[in-house]
């Protein structure tokens, strides 16, 4: 999918504009190959990101024998799907229980299974979130809407450039009977980073 630029940057953010304006420059000395943009854009537009994990968790949520090869050893489990990405780092699966909730950080940059997961936003990237999540992870969780009882355990996973995570959270009530295809559409990006749950089917919709 080419990403065709017009002349009206009306539409356009301030940000959204100054990397227009990069982009534009760095082409016209030579310094970036617009196909090879074009071909990065793509990958994180259709072949990787959230949809992905979603699968892997949707898979984990209907198949006993996949979630234990997933458990046993993620990153062996999810070539199952033919994802392409990185494969020098090492993926393990954080499985939520009623008494156990996972939540993934990286405290010292932004390590992160873009595969599965996409680009990280923003947030986790940030200094705050980076620090505050493993000193009181609770105040952090609660502020992305995530209030777990006190009996629920939190344990703080730390990624690294060699070691990725992702959350195979809670399958949400109600859901008896779903495909993998359905279920996945309740799988979000924040619920397999452990500070969100997946979504809840109510009549109608999704409850978030």
């Amino acid at each position: 999918m080419a990403h065709e630029h017009d002349d009206d940057h009306s539409e356009l953010s301030e940000v959204a504009c100054r990397v227009r304006a990069i982009e534009t420059i760095l082409t016209e000395k030579g310094y970036v190959d617009t196909a090879a943009l074009d071909a990065i854009i793509e990958t994180y537009e259709t072949k990787i990101g959230p949809r992905n994990g979603a699968r892997v968790v949707a898979r984990a949520w209907t198949d006993v024998a996949f979630r234990q090869r997933l458990l046993a050893d993620a990153t062996e489990a999810v070539t199952e799907f033919g994802f392409e990405g990185r494969k020098s780092s090492h993926l393990v699966a954080l499985e939520n229980t009623p008494t156990q909730h996972n939540l993934v950080v990286c405290t010292l940059c932004s390590c992160y299974p873009h595969t599965l997961l996409g680009l990280p936003p923003v947030w986790y990237k940030s200094p705050p979130y980076r620090s505050r999540a493993v000193i009181d992870p609770r105040s952090v969780m609660s502020e992305f809407g995530l209030t777990l009882p006190a009996t629920t355990n939190i344990r703080v996973w730390d990624s690294t450039a060699e070691l990725r995570y992702i959350v195979i959270p809670l399958r949400p009530e109600g859901t008896e009977g779903w495909s993998e295809v359905e279920l996945a559409t309740l799988v979000t990006r924040d619920s397999m980073i452990g500070v969100g749950l997946p979504l809840t089917p109510i009549p109608g919709g999704f409850d978030t």
